[in-house]
């Protein structure tokens, strides 16, 4: 389909203006520089008290069963979290006894192609493309790519918070030690 003027604008309509983009942007920002800094309780504070975080399994398909290559909600996943058992990890972190944060790994989360939509009133949905390295001793080392697609309530005094995060990892086969990194 070749693309008018027409479909541009349509398109165009439903996406959000720079301003809010930049908005969700910097808060994309600060929630990687959270997670960098170790600082888990305030991001947590991030999410809105009904999240749903989760990352499906991903298999190879051939193109015609390209659908059946994405795990779905109830089915086997990396992680499929609620705020409270997130919040229960990060307790785990802080007692000590997850030995394979102790010591702790070194992260560098990076946050890219970020995509705003207006989805309803107060509700924006996000896609957004992550690399995050994980360093950890002298010789664990890990890289996860893949992309983010979040919705978003905005606040009346405009801040955000993510109630449904989706994390789609590029590799369906991770090769890390464990996946005790947050997304």
């Amino acid at each position: 389909m070749t693309e008018t003027a027409e479909n541009v604008g349509a398109y165009a309509e439903r996406l959000a203006d720079a301003e809010l983009t930049h908005r969700v942007s910097q808060f994309y920002f600060h929630e990687a520089e959270l997670l960098d800094d170790g600082r888990f309780a305030d991001w947590l504070d991030c999410f809105d008290d009904d999240l749903f975080y989760w990352a499906p399994l991903r298999t190879n398909r051939l193109r015609r069963q390209a659908a059946l290559s994405v795990g779905v909600p109830g089915e086997a996943a990396y992680f499929d979290e609620t705020k409270e058992s997130l919040a229960w990890r990060i307790r785990r972190y802080d007692s000590g006894m997850a030995w394979a944060e102790d010591p702790p790994s070194r992260t560098r989360h990076l946050v890219t192609n970020v995509m705003v939509r207006h989805t309803g009133e107060n509700q924006l949905t996000v896609r957004s493309a992550f690399l995050v390295y994980r360093n950890r001793l002298q010789t664990e080392t890990d890289i996860y790519a893949g992309g983010r697609i979040d919705t978003l309530r905005v606040a009346e005094d405009g801040t955000f918070k993510v109630f449904k995060r989706e994390i789609y990892f590029d590799a369906n086969v991770l090769q890390a030690k464990n996946l005790s990194t947050f997304f």
